[in-house]
């Protein structure tokens, strides 16, 4: 399948030399969620602002179903859909007048049931004749929303959505995200809140220093990259491991009162099995058991201080 969007050895250097993006590739394919995790000044707006035409690239190709975003603007421009991160809207125009131009300005023509439609799951249709100066904070993220979704766009961007925004306003914005990608919208977003990544998207991509460090299915790389853990609670505290439980790479505590096991997620042998044999064989009596897996946060910053010399 072609991909929606096709991104080749994408590197932006701005004119005081600093490399925001350094030959990053990327396929996305149409229908999916793709969540960009990295920290601050990574690159993930960067890459987010080239691909919709608002900043220009140094070098490499990017485009939007089949357009180029460079040669064929207009044309790539027109299937996207751009939340930034920044709250800009027309300060003195009502909410409907500005949804409505937005959509304009795409050369759509005029939707009043459509643009009712999106005012309405946003819960922006009682405040559509407000000016948006007049509104909350919450209120002008739901209307940055509603100016993207204006003009029926193929693929949506979501920079940092959820920052800095009330609880409500964050479940509504999820459920939407769910009713748009099941109707067939490409959704891209970045996002501080890894929790999120991992409830919503298909596939996540790690950007660290202008690079894209690693795009994986979701899947794939807790499974890929996520570690286990057992911890065994004791019956009696143990001073130091008994030579015995060498083969296991265990370390004591709590005092002495549990022991705990780390091992790889996907192994399909763990030594567990064996591990709590021996303790048997040991005379090691032991009250509790549990196992936890690494979190998507747990990877992510591994991830990042791995590659980037970072050791805590």
């Amino acid at each position: 399948m072609t991909p929606i969007i096709s991104i080749d050895a994408l590197t932006k250097t701005y004119p005081s030399g600093l490399r925001a993006l350094d030959h990053v590739d990327l396929k996305i394919a149409k229908g999916e969620i793709l969540a960009l995790l990295g920290p601050n000044g990574a690159g993930k707006t960067t890459l987010i602002s080239i691909i919709c035409g608002i900043v220009t690239p140094t070098s490499g190709t990017v485009l939007v179903d089949g357009q180029d975003i460079v040669h064929n603007y207009r044309a790539a421009r027109s299937r996207i859909g751009l939340v930034p991160q920044e709250l800009t809207t027309d300060a003195f125009e009502s909410v409907w007048a500005t949804v409505s131009f937005s959509r304009g300005l795409f050369g759509r023509a005029p939707n009043p049931a459509f643009v009712e439609k999106v005012l309405r799951e946003l819960s922006l249709w009682e405040k559509r004749k407000d000016r948006i100066m007049t509104l909350s904070g919450g209120m002008k993220r739901r209307v940055l929303i509603a100016k993207a979704l204006a003009h029926e766009p193929d693929i949506l961007f979501l920079d940092e959505p959820t920052a800095g925004v009330d609880v409500e306003l964050r479940r509504d914005m999820w459920a939407l995200v769910r009713r748009l990608n099941k109707s067939g919208v490409t959704i891209i977003l970045t996002t501080h809140y890894i929790d999120e990544a991992e409830e919503m998207a298909d596939r996540i991509g790690v950007i660290s220093r202008g690079k894209l460090m690693l795009v994986e299915d979701k899947a794939t790389l807790m499974k890929k990259l996520g570690k286990k853990q057992l911890t065994v609670q004791l019956q009696e505290p143990m001073g130091s491991l008994p030579p015995g439980l060498a083969d296991w790479s265990l370390a004591l505590r709590s005092g002495g009162t549990e022991l705990e096991f780390n091992f790889e997620a996907g192994q399909e042998h763990t030594g567990i099995p064996g591990l709590l044999k021996r303790l048997g064989e040991l005379g090691i009596a032991f009250k509790d058991l549990n196992t936890q897996q690494s979190s998507l946060e747990d990877i992510f910053v591994s991830l990042v201080s791995d590659r980037n010399g970072v050791h805590s």
